[in-house]
């Protein structure tokens, strides 16, 4: 027998309601007609029954229905002959189609502009505003340090142009960077290799435009078109007082970012300045600390001030001129930048003294000389350099740049051991190394890096410093291979530096096992693409991250606010020139002794160097500082013990 079918009386009205509307408009209109008469005329007819003045015979009380409905309908209502009823009826509707067409239109032109301000469609009528061209997990970073820099100003003004929708950037920021201030922040979209379009963020009367590099292959072939397209829009552009700034992965893309970006765009490469971050801070331990101080706006920066009365003086004594900032070099008339010059050097009538202070107002001149105390100055002897057991984990483009920089620092003898996976550490990594080496002796090997037993082979707590870089070019294994890993179970990732950075945190796991178990400290200096990424790794507090995204992020930034800026940090992150080291404190002053930091800067400058702040042993595991101090007080007292660093600007 049949099962009997049931329906609610709610589901079969839910039916009858769909079967109507999906009729068309016409039928549509029928039954709203007919519900609507079904409701307004006998409510006309309570109406007049219960109305004591109503009229006594049931003609006038079926003409005063009439007249209800009529007004209540918008119909009129007339009474008369039934040709006048008729024409008034039909004027009615006319008029009332009229009327409900006009609504229709105004109200579809308000619609169709109010979705074309949330496309973000319209042009930005700013002007001294910075415009962000692009959208990669920099913008945020890139944001939020405009915000610090513009916290002082009365009205500023970031304007974002990407290919995503205005309303959903909108939502990103919001909730990815802190409150905003008195920054505005604008979002367009479009994008950012077309003209037309680039033009919704006026360009033209920006104060600075960041080109950023978008994740994937092909981000630096972006970059160039934007540039290109940037030129094509406003012809001319990098001529004016605008600073453009621009960032491109590759290395090997620099030079075509540089020609589209023109003579006066900059353009940052973000492989070299990371190589270099790398073999720097796996060298010297914290000098991480010292470059993400001085590279956000939070902190100390770096400033250009006017030489005033020491116009014709000695550099050295402009070291010993400000109680509160560091001179660290001079910027010449045309542009030009020396850092850590001679200290006898004279300092030109149109100089100005490039220096670390909290901001552009706080470098006040006050001499320092009297706090030198000069039985606390040691003189010691040049260290000897001794060959290192190096370790680097893992394998990208960047591998074969930081081989080449460690070739040019390390002593004799030292010898580095690659590990990384398959082929790109016996084979692709050996023909991508082909530089001939004059101190580092190389070694590679095939391991999977996140594999315990792999790290245990090493025996890591044996080298004196270890690498760990992201593997971005790693496919990854396929599900029930002999190859899987302890991340292979993982979803599958789309960005390869997304995954690169899984990748990291599990090694890193690992290697903080390595070193509990073997109770000792591993010296070790880890590559990141993400900062968020950062703040999930297993590593002690202050540790050694060079995350390269908010590495460029800050740099860009900085650029735009002070374009000469670009000359310091070209020297700072390149071979040749000078560079910030951390040194042992006890070869400047004596260990034990409390002596004014004024007496440290002073021991620095007659070593040709430019003392700008120390790093406390004791406090190298305690935030947020851990240990790093950048541009004390001069007058301030401080208390060297043996294993302390002063954080110095000398040649490479």
């Amino acid at each position: 027998m049949a099962q009997q079918h049931t329906t609610s009386l709610r589901l079969r009205l839910r039916y009858r309601f769909d079967h109507l509307v999906s009729g068309g408009t016409t039928a549509l209109i029928g039954w709203l007609a007919l519900a609507c008469l079904a409701v307004v005329v006998p409510a006309s007819m309570v109406l007049v029954w219960s109305d004591r003045a109503a009229p006594a015979t049931l003609s006038g009380r079926l003409a005063a229905v009439w007249v209800s409905v009529g007004q209540t309908l918008k119909i009129g209502g007339a009474v008369g002959s039934p040709l006048y009823v008729l024409a008034s009826v039909s004027l009615a509707l006319v008029a009332l189609l009229f009327v409900s067409t006009l609504v229709s239109l105004i109200t579809t032109g308000i619609n169709r502009r109010i979705m074309s301000l949330r496309l973000g469609h319209s042009t930005v009528l700013e002007t001294r505003h910075t415009v962000v061209l692009g959208w990669s997990d920099q913008v945020f970073p890139v944001i939020g340090e405009l915000m610090a820099a513009n916290a002082n100003q009365r009205r500023s003004a970031v304007a974002v142009l990407a290919p995503q929708d205005k309303v959903w950037m909108e939502d990103e920021i919001s909730t990815r960077v802190s409150d905003s201030g008195r920054t505005r922040i604008i979002c367009r979209n479009g994008s950012t290799t077309d003209p037309t379009e680039l033009c919704r963020v006026s360009p033209r009367t920006a104060k600075a435009v960041l080109v950023l590099p978008p994740t994937g292959d092909t981000g630096d072939a972006h970059v160039v078109k934007t540039l290109l397209a940037l030129d094509a829009a406003v012809p001319g552009f990098g001529d004016g007082e605008a600073v453009v700034v621009a960032a491109v992965r590759d290395s090997r893309n620099h030079m075509t970012a540089r020609l589209a970006a023109g003579p006066t765009g900059h353009v940052l490469c973000v492989d070299d300045i990371v190589a270099r971050l790398l073999v720097s801070t796996a060298r010297q331990p914290g000098l991480s600390l010292v470059y993400s101080e001085l590279l956000d706006f939070e902190g100390d920066e770096l400033y250009a001030v006017a030489a005033g009365g020491l116009v014709g003086r000695m550099f050295g004594e402009a070291l010993m001129s400000f109680a509160t900032s560091s001179a660290v070099g001079l910027l010449h008339t045309d542009g030009s930048v020396t850092l850590n010059p001679d200290p006898g050097a004279a300092i030109g009538p149109a100089d100005r003294i490039i220096v670390i202070s909290q901001d552009d107002d706080t470098a006040v001149r006050a001499d320092v000389t009297s706090h030198v105390e000069e039985d606390a100055i040691v003189t010691a002897g040049p260290r000897t350099a001794q060959a290192e057991r190096l370790l680097l984990l893992g394998w990208n483009r960047r591998a074969p740049l930081v081989i080449e920089q460690l070739d040019q620092y390390v002593s004799p003898g030292t010898t580095l051991d690659v590990v990384a996976l398959g082929e790109y550490a016996a084979t692709r990594g050996a023909r991508s190394v082909t530089a001939e080496r004059s101190h580092l002796e190389v070694s590679f090997h095939d391991g999977d890096i996140t594999d315990p037993r792999t790290l245990a082979k090493l025996d890591v707590p044996s080298y004196d410093s270890v690498i760990v870089i992201g593997e971005t070019e790693l496919a990854a294994p396929a599900c029930g291979s002999a190859s899987d890993t302890p991340v292979a179970s993982l979803a599958p990732v789309p960005d390869p530096e997304a995954r690169a950075d899984d990748r990291t945190l599990v090694t890193l796991l690992h290697l903080r096992a390595v070193a509990e178990a073997a109770q000792r400290e591993l010296a070790l200096t880890t590559e990141m693409s993400d900062d968020g990424n950062r703040l999930l790794a297993p590593a002690r507090d202050g540790a050694d991250f060079i995350v390269s995204g908010r590495l460029i992020s800050l740099l860009m930034t900085q650029i735009s606010q002070s374009p000469y800026l670009a000359a310091v940090f070209e020297e700072l992150f390149t071979a040749e020139g000078h560079e910030f080291h951390l040194k042992p404190a006890a070869d400047y002053v004596r260990a034990g002794s409390e002596v004014s930091f004024a007496t440290a800067v002073e021991s620095a400058r007659r070593r040709r160097e430019c003392a700008v702040g120390y790093r406390l042993r004791a406090r190298r595991a305690t935030g947020p500082d851990f240990g790093v101090r950048i541009n004390p007080d001069k007058r301030q007292r401080v208390r060297f013990l043996e294993g302390d660093w002063l954080i110095v600007l000398a040649e490479s």
